[in-house]
């Protein structure tokens, strides 16, 4: 059978999602607990890459096994042996040929930027001093709806076969202290939300003009596009997948 597992995690500590041979990743942490749970060998598919110190509000991730479980007692189960910084949400059986990755039909991330110092959120949130333009950032924002190609905001170096995403959102809202970037496509280049970030920021500060986003797309180069943004204040906050893939029973 094949099972969907919804979790959540704080990234500070972990060196992205997906195992690496020399770094701790939650892939490897979660591996590890669902095996000791169901005592056999489970090797999970998650629904992303997230970067180090990427955090997720909602990651999925896929398994399969013929061990019959629980799916509440599983779930009590590996919360109990998790860290603290990793949390399941549910469990629940899916089509055979469902696909955490593949089926996704879009994921969205929240950037947090702090307008104001605080003591206490420093590793959630990227404090910026200087003040914003937030109509520009709104203006510039609507501008990536305008096109496909977002090569120059890519990690260099990337194995991707097409740099083409269809962003559906990318808008700012206040929320308390906070500046807040939302962004949703159907798919994410490797660095390409802290990327876009970085630039805006750029045009939000008056380095660049919001006309500049049309010139830095065009260009499809990353050297034209603005400054990584730090990874601790970028959240995967939701993905949806089509209700094709969830099992009637």
């Amino acid at each position: 059978m094949r099972y969907f597992l919804e979790l959540s995690y704080n990234g500070k500590a972990y060196h992205g999602w997906q195992i690496q041979p020399n770094a701790i990743t939650v892939q490897e942490v979660l591996d590890k607990g669902l095996s000791l749970v169901l005592r056999t060998p489970i090797s999970t598919m998650g629904a992303g890459r997230t970067d180090a110190g990427v955090h997720a509000l909602q990651m999925y991730a896929h398994f399969d096994t013929d061990v019959v479980f629980d799916a509440d007692v599983l779930k009590y189960k590996l919360n109990s042996y998790l860290p603290e910084d990793i949390v399941i949400h549910s469990v629940f059986k899916v089509h055979p040929e469902a696909h955490t990755r593949f089926d996704a039909l879009s994921r969205a991330y929240i950037y947090r930027i702090a307008v104001s110092k605080n003591a206490f959120n420093n590793d959630q949130t990227y404090y910026l001093k200087p003040q914003l333009d937030v109509d520009k950032l709104k203006a510039a924002s609507k501008i990536l709806l305008e096109y496909k190609d977002f090569q120059c905001f890519s990690k260099s170096n990337t194995d991707v076969k097409t740099y083409y995403c269809d962003i559906m959102q990318a808008d700012w809202e206040i929320v308390g202290d906070e500046l807040q970037f939302t962004i949703k496509a159907n798919r994410f280049l490797r660095n390409m939300v802290r990327a876009i970030v970085g630039t805006l920021i750029n045009i939000g500060v008056g380095k660049l003009d919001v006309s500049d986003m049309h010139t830095i797309i065009q260009s499809k180069s990353r050297s034209e596009a603005g400054f990584s943004v730090p990874a601790r204040a970028l959240y995967l906050s939701e993905i949806i997948y089509p209700e094709s893939i969830y099992l009637n029973e």
